[in-house]
């Protein structure tokens, strides 16, 4: 039998049954999900910015660094879109509002009793 590791895409295996595509390890065992619903580590302070940049010229405000785990954190994305009136997601322990809504977002987290810095100008 083949290692893992070796360039092999084992997905399924008659002794163990399906294998995950990342660690190898059998689903049933394997650590990879754990690792990502974990709270990523940060240092406290909640960063809010505006970019542009890849999106056409459409300003989109950007959330990082709040340290919650994808669930909590996809609750605060859908609280905070509904307070700015508009869309957006979250993804990569990013939030992302559409449009210029710096100064709600960073009124509504603060409320939260988060620590909060305008990035980026």
């Amino acid at each position: 039998m083949k290692k893992w590791g070796d360039g092999s895409r084992l997905v399924y295996s008659t002794e163990t049954g399906r294998v995950c595509p990342d660690c190898g390890q059998p689903v049933a065992a394997c650590t990879c999900k754990l690792n990502k619903t974990a709270a990523p580590a940060t240092d406290g302070i909640v960063r809010v910015s505006l970019e542009t940049k890849g999106r056409k010229g459409k300003g989109v405000t950007v959330v990082k660094g709040v340290a919650l785990d994808a669930a909590a954190l996809a609750l605060l994305g859908k609280q905070l879109k509904a307070n700015c009136g508009s869309g957006g997601t979250t993804k990569d322990g990013l939030i992302e509002i559409q449009g210029d809504h710096r100064d709600t977002v960073i009124a509504a987290l603060q409320k939260q009793g988060m620590t909060v810095k305008r990035a980026g100008g």
